[in-house]
């Protein structure tokens, strides 16, 4: 049982807001701790999901209608393509709640030509649109030069749209240290705000995005036993440059690591952070959520 729970429970009439899925018997339907109103007492921020993604066909509405009753108050549907960013802001248009960004995963550049990134920059331009991603560099799987100078060259086509547009960015970098790095210089030179979504490199490097005024994405790996780098960046970074997210369907926290992911276990996430930080899961929650809503430039 977390640190935080056990003091709960030994003190509840000082209980801390917690909200872990499953771990109250209260008739909620995902046992969020309520107040006497039956409100949720809590705004979660969710800032990077998927939910365009197929894993979420037989349950999609049933799952995204349930989100504001357990304290998910917003949702950024990333774009990895133009299919799925055409997909996310459909599910925009539907969901009050629920917001997009317009990107191609640099996995997915091969289907970018200047007809496409038309279309691209069309999407950009909805009014549901608060970012441009996820872009970025990925060479876990792409080893090939050319492959790679094509990924950096419409990174940074992506980085000009997101300044021409006034828009912050999302980004993906995997096995790209040096180059993300170096590119993300030229960004902050050109004053595009943004998160490194899903963050996985060195205390050191965290601290230098944080010095540039980037965020970075914490997500379900957090609480897995053998994240001690994202650990120490956690620790080390100011909690004023961190936002909450699942990438969902992927990355799910423990326990329920290797299924599928939803944005319901973000509490699990804040919780971790709030352990590693010394603070209450509250004072995270909170915090991420003004981060987000000043990175995202909307109202708190």
């Amino acid at each position: 049982m977390p640190e935080l729970l056990q003091r709960n429970m030994q003190n509840p009439s000082n209980m801390d807001i917690f909200v872990l899925p499953g771990l109250f018997s209260n008739g909620n339907a995902c046992g969020i701790l309520k107040t006497d109103t039956g409100r949720a007492n809590t705004m979660i921020f969710e800032t990077h999901a998927h939910y365009d993604d197929e894993q979420y066909e037989e349950d999609r509405d049933r799952l995204l209608g349930s989100m504001q009753e357990n304290g998910i108050s917003r949702i950024v549907n990333a774009g990895a393509s133009i299919e799925t960013t055409e997909k996310g802001i459909r599910l925009a248009e539907k969901y009050p709640f629920v917001y997009a960004a317009a990107g191609v995963h640099p996995s997915e550049t091969a289907q970018l030509d200047e007809d496409s990134f038309v279309r691209l920059k069309e999407l950009a331009i909805h009014p549901k649109t608060v970012a441009v991603g996820e872009i970025g560099l990925d060479y876990y799987w792409d080893k090939e030069p050319d492959v790679q100078e094509k990924q950096r060259y419409w990174f940074r086509r992506q980085l000009e749209l997101a300044a021409q547009l006034g828009l912050p960015v999302i980004i993906h970098s995997r096995d790209a240290s040096a180059d993300t790095l170096a590119i993300m210089k030229e960004a902050c030179d050109m004053h595009i705000p943004g998160v490194i979504h899903c963050f996985s490199y060195s205390v050191e490097t965290a601290l230098e995005y944080v010095s540039m005024g980037y965020y970075i994405g914490v997500g379900g790996v957090v609480t897995f036993k053998n994240a001690k780098k994202l650990k120490e960046a956690v620790e080390k970074i100011p909690l004023a440059n961190i936002l909450l997210e699942t990438d969902c369907p992927y990355m799910a926290p423990e326990p329920y690591r290797g299924k599928r992911n939803s944005s319901l276990y973000l509490p699990y996430i804040a919780a971790k952070i709030a352990e590693i930080k010394g603070m209450t899961q509250q004072e995270v929650i909170e915090a991420t959520w003004n981060n987000a809503c000043r990175m995202y430039r909307m109202d708190a």
